[in-house]
């Protein structure tokens, strides 16, 4: 086996990164990593990649030998609390582990029942407790596109509604990463003028599906039921959401609601926030990602000895073979082994900003033991 392959000039890990499609038996995959004495962190996805592969209904492994001391694995199982709650738990442990945690995170997205997981309370629970320093960065476990369940692992336990939390002593661990999107603003601002929770009734006082389907020239679609707005425009054309700190976020309409007359976005969209509509990103965005990181490099000034991508399901759509040279170019500034998913949501701090949910995202981190 490739584990076997691995070790056999004496590289002894410590901890695998696993990222695995449904389809494949990540109990035996477990097992086997487990029977050579290495702690497990996993997740189901969208599609998987690593090093010049990239590939559906697959497995990758990410093996790491770093000294025990340096890290934890932490698996929650949210169960009958909210969300919020089981984050905070995860955090307070964190902080009883390490004076100065660092969180990858990987947490379910759908669970069996078609729950979405809800990242933003996730993110905001972690940044309470450990203070909006902390370093988080990850995504949201997938089932390749089927939206049937998704699960989240350690040897021994999995659950499709909860999180499973590699924890580095940042005091031990340098890591550095961002998370980028690369969409570009179209127009003027605008402002959320009625909203609730993910529901968008109005911008500027107008109503909100006429409005967006109108800006992008597709008035014609709104009475007819069959339009699939996610498909057509969503993943295209998000909203950036401004945030008072930091870049703008994405946030993509999924669909209409015709009995309220409101637009339903993939996360809150908070009333009396600026938004404004986007377009996808050019061909310069891999330009614009391996820049980005290049300039993070120089300023840290460090090397990595392993990269790990999280990168939105919707960018394979959008962005066609740009998702893979994007991931390649990362690879290449880092210049070190990689792995990484595609991801139904992700997490990580977007330029200049606080750690963040997002969708639509790149996020990624390298890591480099001090």
């Amino acid at each position: 086996m490739a584990v076997k392959d691995c070790m056999a000039d004496g590289f002894t890990p410590t901890l695998a990164v696993v990222f695995i499609s449904i389809k494949q038996e990540r109990t035996a995959v477990c097992e086997i990593l487990n029977n050579e004495g290495i702690d497990i962190i996993g997740a189901t996805s969208c599609g998987e990649f690593i090093d010049g592969y990239q590939d559906e209904g697959s497995a990758v492994i990410l093996l790491l030998d770093l000294p025990r001391d340096t890290y934890t694995i932490l698996f929650e199982v949210v169960g009958d609390r909210t969300i919020g709650e089981a984050a905070t738990a995860v955090a307070q442990s964190a902080l009883q582990k390490f004076e100065r945690p660092a969180l990858i995170v990987c947490s379910t997205g759908f669970s069996i029942n078609a729950e979405y997981f809800d990242g933003e309370a996730l993110i905001q629970s972690i940044e309470k407790v450990l203070g909006p320093q902390v370093t988080v960065c990850g995504g949201m476990a997938g089932d390749d596109g089927t939206f049937t369940g998704t699960y989240v692992f350690t040897y021994g336990k999995e659950t499709d509604k909860g999180m499973a939390v590699l924890v580095l002593d940042e005091d031990k661990i340098s890591l550095q990463g961002m998370a980028i999107s690369g969409w570009k603003p179209l127009g003027i601002a605008r402002t959320i003028t009625k909203s609730k929770g993910n529901f968008v009734y109005t911008i500027d006082n107008q109503p909100a599906p006429e409005m967006y389907l109108r800006f992008l020239g597709k008035e014609s679609m709104a009475k007819d039921s069959s339009f699939d707005i996610m498909e057509s425009l969503g993943m295209h054309y998000p909203f950036l959401l401004e945030r008072e700190v930091g870049e703008p976020v994405l946030r993509t309409p999924m669909s209409i609601n015709r009995e309220e007359n409101a637009l339903v976005c993939d996360l809150d969209m908070p009333q009396g926030a600026a938004l404004r509509f986007s377009m996808p990103p050019d061909f310069d965005i891999v330009e614009k990602i391996v820049e980005e990181a290049s300039l993070l490099k120089m300023k840290s000034q460090l090397d990595a000895e392993a990269l790990l991508i999280f990168s939105c399901a919707g960018r394979i759509q959008v962005l066609g073979p740009l998702a893979t040279a994007e991931n390649e170019g990362l690879k290449d500034v880092w210049k070190t082994p990689m792995a990484g998913f595609f991801t139904y949501g992700e997490y990580g701090r977007a330029i200049k900003g606080r750690p963040e949910f997002h969708s639509g995202t790149c996020s990624w981190v390298a890591l480099k033991e001090k």
